[in-house]
């Protein structure tokens, strides 16, 4: 590895633009800033009032200027797909918790669909006190670039990169050593970087770091779903770098500082004296859970066949807190009292190109430990450990490659794959060894992980197509929507979540809706209404956070005393409470009042413009919302049997229909019926009161009542 002044001395730059930093007031700079690839170009513009009264920032940002940069026949590759890096009002104050949120949108590569991330980590704050609420990259470098800003300085360059590593593990340190002055200013450096798997795989994610001056070392959190990685490494970027010295506790120039002081100290309160008898994050984080939904039957096992294992105490939540280490601040970002951004120090790796090093390895959090974990088969803490630093080296979706993998093993338990095309590698259910070594191999595109780096979508097609397997056990089992991997939640006895997952704009991911709880386990909605209302208020509550720079965690991970007994069911799941500190939050920083009501329609403009985005691209209607019966329902008949004094009772007590006598193929097929016929009945009532056709399309009379009365946005819900 090349020392830092060897790097340095091979850097050219090939682009400089200077500009004056805008001043922060009342939350925005109310400046976006545009750089071209192809051509070199660096650009900043204002962002009109109009915009910022629609679309709010963060999310609605990258949503509207994306749609500006691209056209309907837009591909990921092709050099008009921007990526863009969005914050928003409330970002970056320090008297709340989960204040450091950036936003990635981008053209998917996975899904072809405009995708968007919520992340942690110092570079959104960085880049907004920088003098900018949006930056958008466009085109292609010739060759490998850096992007630096110095947000004091008032510089943005472009340099050439030959020798850096593309790994994030090394490359976020070699960077942060690089532009920081000294040892002392790296805390004010930030790196987006991704990895070589990203450049080999179209499930690439990205790494936002922050240092970390207790362990003095760089960390990272992700920017994970979609492919937002791939795109990066295609723009033949190794990594942006934004370098801003001087936050102070009101940086954001916000209009009234004791409302946000109100509602911090009432927060704050609440975490200190709550947050170990209720989910634990500032010692475990979110891993707090997992046995909670092993007890549930939610924990995804063999690729989604079963919710619960009685091996489950290898990687429950009391293994991560010895794992972990505890009584550091792992906040990342300033002033986060919930600190959840655990890691394992020192953790010797076994395997791959960093064999025998101890690293620090990020996490793991829950989708992570019920991925690459349990849903693996794999119930071993190290392995899951170094998995997950891997996909992080190598700018992986660990989401993704965990699903992928747990796809190919029911696959190769079933015979449609063998050695001869896994390239050897024996992938049962429980295989470490070979699961690891699928992990480099997608890094490396070796054959076998190229094919596997697709994504689920794209293997079902290879394996019909070059080998003659049964398309319809590979529709049911292969844990996709939109082309996206299924997060890690086992849903089969939750219709709200199969339906949170199908009918989220982005693919089936649980930020924006995760009812299982109550729906499943609480059983707090058991209406079709009732579930409907559910699918209308959650995702626009959660897609709320993502335009104002706010994590989702401090909402609902930590609550009131009081919360259970003074509200009840889907009134208690709001935690009111906090929604009003949310309201206090947004007058305190732009100083204009905000009901609740308002809170909501502000996300259903964005929710609604995404969704005609999706539209634009040639999807996003009701077919793109359904999903695998593998989320329903069993499809096999060992997955059937494992449960069958449940399945037996509900075709007993629900459908009328007594199952003595049936073969278990012929009960799986009425219950089938039945399930698929509940899905398709909750689509209706979902549209509707999400104000859309029947057919998932939002309607005029929606779209003109949030302002998205643009010519093409209407144009599209008239055809």
């Amino acid at each position: 590895m090349h020392s830092v002044e060897e790097l340095k001395k091979v850097h050219k730059i090939i682009a400089t633009y200077r500009y004056t930093p805008s001043p922060i007031e009342k939350g925005y700079s109310n400046k976006r800033l545009h750089i071209n690839l192809s051509n070199l170009q660096i650009q900043e513009h204002t962002i009109p009032e109009n915009i910022k009264e629609i679309f709010i920032g963060g999310k609605g940002y990258g949503m509207w200027y994306l749609w500006q940069a691209t056209k309907p026949t837009t591909q990921w590759d092709d050099p008009e797909n921007e990526i863009c890096f969005c914050n928003g009002p409330i970002m970056g104050i320090t008297q709340y918790p989960g204040s450091g949120k950036c936003h990635v949108v981008a053209v998917s590569p996975i899904t072809g669909l405009p995708m968007d991330n919520n992340v942690g980590g110092y570079f959104g704050s960085f880049l907004k006190f920088s003098g900018f609420d949006l930056m958008e990259v466009q085109g292609k470098a010739e060759k490998d670039i850096i992007i630096f800003i110095d947000g004091n300085e008032g510089l943005v360059q472009i340099e050439e990169a030959p020798l850096e590593e593309v790994d994030s593990y090394y490359l976020v340190e070699q960077l942060t050593e690089m532009y920081a002055h000294d040892e002392e200013d790296k805390k004010n450096v930030s790196v987006v970087s991704t990895g070589t798997g990203a450049e080999n795989s179209l499930i690439g994610m990205l790494n936002f770091s922050f240092y970390d001056t207790k362990r003095k070392h760089t960390r990272v959190k992700q920017a994970g779903r979609g492919g937002p990685g791939t795109t990066f490494r295609d723009k033949h970027m190794k990594a942006i770098v934004v370098r801003y010295a001087g936050i102070k506790a009101d940086s954001n120039h916000v209009a009234n500082p004791e409302l946000i002081r109100q509602a911090g100290s009432r927060i704050n309160k609440e975490i200190i004296q709550l947050d170990a008898t209720n989910c634990r994050m500032r010692s475990i984080g979110t891993v707090n859970m997992i046995e909670t939904l092993n007890a549930a039957d939610v924990l995804p096992v063999n690729n989604y066949q079963y919710g619960s294992d009685d091996r489950i105490h290898a990687i429950e939540s009391g293994v991560w807190k010895t794992k972990f280490t505890q009584g550091m601040n792992d906040g990342c970002w300033y002033g986060c009292t919930l600190s959840c951004a655990h890691a394992v120090d020192n953790f010797e790796l076994k395997t791959g190109p960093l064999k025998g090093q101890k690293v620090i390895v990020d996490g793991p959090e829950y989708e992570g430990v019920g991925g690459l974990g349990s849903n693996l088969g794999c119930w071993d803490a190290d392995f899951v450990i170094e998995s997950n630093f891997y996909c992080d080296h190598y700018g992986l979706d660990n989401i993704s490659a965990a699903t992928i993998i747990a796809f190919l093993m029911e696959c190769y338990e079933a015979g449609i794959i063998d050695k001869t095309i896994t390239e050897g590698l024996d992938l049962r259910f429980g295989n470490t060894e070979a699961a690891m070594e699928l992990i480099h191999k997608i890094a490396r595109g070796d054959k076998f992980g190229k094919i596997a780096g697709s994504g689920i979508r794209k293997i079902k097609q290879y394996l019909v197509e070059h080998h003659h397997a049964p398309a319809q056990f590979l529709q049911d089992i292969g844990m996709e929507v939109k082309g996206l991997e299924f997060s890690e939640y086992m849903t089969k006895e939750s219709l709200a979540q199969q339906g949170g997952f199908g009918m989220a704009n982005k693919g089936p991911q649980h930020d924006e809706a995760w009812l299982i709880f109550m729906d499943q386990v609480k059983k707090q909605l058991p209406t079709f209404q009732d579930k409907a209302e559910a699918l209308f208020y959650f995702p626009l509550f959660r897609t709320w956070f993502s335009l104002v720079g706010l994590c989702k965690l401090p909402w609902n991970d930590t609550e009131p005393a009081d919360n259970r007994t003074k509200y009840s069911g889907m009134e208690a799941a709001k935690v009111p409470e906090h929604v009003e500190n949310y309201c206090w939050l947004y007058e305190g920083v732009t100083g204009q009042p905000l009901s609740k009501e308002e809170m909501i329609n502000q996300s259903r403009r964005v929710y609604n413009f995404q969704r005609m985005f999706s539209v634009r691209l040639g999807r996003g209607d009701r077919k793109d919302d359904l999903v695998p019966y593998r989320s329903m329902g069993p499809v096999t008949v060992h997955e059937y049997e494992s449960r069958q004094s449940r399945y037996d009772d509900q075709l007993k007590e629900i459908l009328h229909v007594d199952p003595t006598g049936k073969s278990t193929e012929e009960k799986i097929k009425i219950l089938r019926a039945y399930r698929e016929d509940q899905y398709e009945k909750l689509q209706d009532a979902v549209y509707a009161r999400r104000g859309w056709s029947k057919n998932g399309i939002p309607t005029e009379e929606t779209l003109r009542s949030l302002h998205l009365d643009f010519p093409e946005v209407l144009s599209l819900a008239k055809k």
